[in-house]
């Protein structure tokens, strides 16, 4: 692309060719908004507007130079997008797309009416770009600097998504709740990823005003917006690279189909809008994930290869001595609407100890953890290590020791094993990649078959190998006491011996154990203390092995005894 502007090939390619960039631009914005971060947005033409009426404008009335009219455009789509961005990205479902659409029309109304940008006649006579003296024009001396452009953003797409603040960006997609649960701010990194993608559009903008020598409100509208939302998806909304191959397949398409439609008897009105729809309806139906997953199938991914050396440990919170008092729950409650789910509910957990809350199906086990986590809000006091739990939020939880491996799961499916491992210490890693190697391998030697799955899709392992990679990933953290959900639910009898294996294990390093259980008997054997809960209330509590081998227990709750230790 850089060097085509030398080649002997005719201007109207150059044309084409710089039009791809600059809806490449923007198209990548969306793959990083929409397909990376599952925020779908339909006004990303409008923030191609600010960029282009921002460079117009100022070139016009006040001859700035290039960096500065991009400056000025660039600060203008940040501000927009943090103003806009702030209660849009609070919405889910449905209204966070409604809510794109209606600031898209907002935008561009704005444009259309404002007196001293033309109203709907825009700015004529945008000099063209300049630098240092050499004139650009808009065609072969532009076409380098597009592309050189693109390209970077790319560049700096690919290395945002493989650093700390990119994996936070890729785990929105797979659910707010389990990305909050390793303190993840969901939030932060959604303005975030709004904030990046306006800034593209923006550059784009810029570029734009320029090579066209002219800006009017049409080319900002609503439905530009969805024509870049549709490049996205053709593409492949999942993929960098799918930016690129939408952006030149609708660029090349619609302009074919602008010379052919004509032709065709009856079609006298613009019907490029019918096509792309039957296009874009047999591309969902036949490849959902975009053009470039053919593309994937005969160029697979090369395998990222990192470099652990010098590896230093983290740095480990002062754990209290055995026997402490670690846990303190007293009368905690939760009730949705008329069932009252945990019903006053106190219990305790000392440093270094295994605690087992038993019971059936519905008894409130997981609304526990929940309400301790601060997933739910509840009533009641929560003490952790000393410190009262009243106010924090989930994240501050999460910094201050407590980890949960969700009955679920809840795995991110399209990240591969290990970068699952390292969101897991998100807030605890806050150094450069090298230093995480330890805790990995610490990992994978509780988990060894994890360490030949580890660029494997998390979502393409087996059940038992995503309950080890759930439990490595709590593990991540360097938690001082973990919350683990059904941890041998749905797996084989040999399996669940080495789970079970594995949190002895941990509980001879150090780590404190909230155990959710309904297989009672191997629950109650590696534990040191067990509650048994029934509809949101206890029916007993004691020693854990008094209450595994009492015959009045086992006679009055047979379950206790229906799942034996493999």
């Amino acid at each position: 692309m850089l060097v085509l502007p030398l080649l002997p090939v005719p201007d109207f390619w150059i044309t084409q060719s710089i039009y791809i960039g600059l809806y490449s631009l923007v198209a990548l914005g969306l793959v990083l908004l929409t397909g990376v971060a599952g925020l779908t947005s339909f006004r990303q033409a409008a923030f191609v507007g600010v960029g282009a009426y921002a460079a117009a404008y100022l070139a016009t009335k006040s001859g700035l130079p290039p960096l500065v009219t991009l400056a000025v455009g660039l600060a203008l789509a940040v501000l927009a997008a943090l103003v806009l961005g702030a209660p849009t990205l609070r919405m889910s479902g449905h209204y966070l797309p409604l809510a794109t659409i209606c600031w898209g029309l907002a935008l561009n109304y704005a444009m259309a009416n404002a007196e001293g940008l033309g109203k709907y006649d825009g700015i004529l006579g945008i000099p063209p770009m300049q630098f240092f003296g050499i004139d650009l024009g808009t065609g072969r001396g532009l076409h380098p600097l597009v592309w050189a452009i693109v390209l970077l953003a790319a560049l700096a797409v690919i290395h945002l998504l493989d650093s700390r603040p990119g994996r936070a960006i890729r785990s929105l997609k797979g659910g707010a709740t389990m990305a909050e649960v390793m303190g993840i701010s969901t939030f932060r990194y959604k303005l975030t990823a709004f904030v990046i993608a306006a800034v593209l559009a923006a550059i784009s903008g810029w570029l734009f005003a320029h090579f066209q020598r002219s800006v009017s409100p049409s080319p900002f509208s609503i439905n530009k917006g969805i024509e870049y939302l549709f490049m996205a998806v053709l593409g492949g909304v999942g993929h960098m690279w799918g930016a690129f191959l939408g952006s030149a397949v609708v660029q090349l398409t619609e302009d074919q189909l602008q010379v052919l439609l004509p032709r065709l008897p009856g079609t006298g009105g613009n019907f490029e809008t019918i096509v792309f729809g039957i296009v874009l309806v047999v591309v969902l139906k036949y490849a959902p994930d975009g053009l470039w997953s053919f593309v994937g199938r005969w160029r697979p991914e090369a395998a990222r290869v990192r470099d652990w050396a010098g590896a230093e440990a983290l740095p480990r919170r002062a754990r209290p001595a055995g026997g402490e008092r670690l846990l303190d729950v007293h009368k905690v409650r939760k009730q949705f609407g008329g069932l009252l789910a945990v019903n006053d509910l106190s219990l305790h957990v000392d440093a270094g100890e295994i605690v087992a809350l038993i019971g059936p199906n519905g008894a409130g086990k997981s609304t526990m953890l929940a309400a301790l986590m601060g997933i739910l809000p509840s009533r009641g006091r929560v003490v952790f290590d000393g410190r009262d739990l009243a106010g924090s939020t989930l994240e501050d939880r999460v910094m201050m020791g407590l980890a949960l491996v969700p009955e679920k799961r809840e795995l991110f499916g399209t990240m591969p094993e290990e970068d699952n491992l390292v969101l897991g210490g998100y807030r605890a890693m806050k150094q450069r990649v090298p230093h995480w190697k330890r805790e990995i391998e610490r990992v994978y030697t509780l988990f060894p078959r994890l360490k030949e799955r580890r660029r494997q899709l998390a979502g393409t392992l087996s059940g038992s190998e995503r309950q080890m990679l759930a439990v490595g990933r709590a593990l991540m953290s360097a938690p001082e006491l973990l919350l683990l959900d059904e941890p041998s639910l749905g797996l084989a009898p040999l399996v669940v011996r080495d789970i079970f294996g594995i949190i002895e294990r941990l509980r001879s390093e150090g780590t404190s154990i909230l155990l959710i259980e309904r297989n009672a008997r191997a629950a109650l054997a590696v534990s040191d203390h067990g509650y048994v809960l029934e509809t949101g209330a206890f029916a007993l509590d004691g020693l854990a092995d008094a209450r595994a081998n009492d015959p009045r227990v086992i006679e009055t709750y047979p379950y206790l005894g229906s799942a034996q230790r493999g």
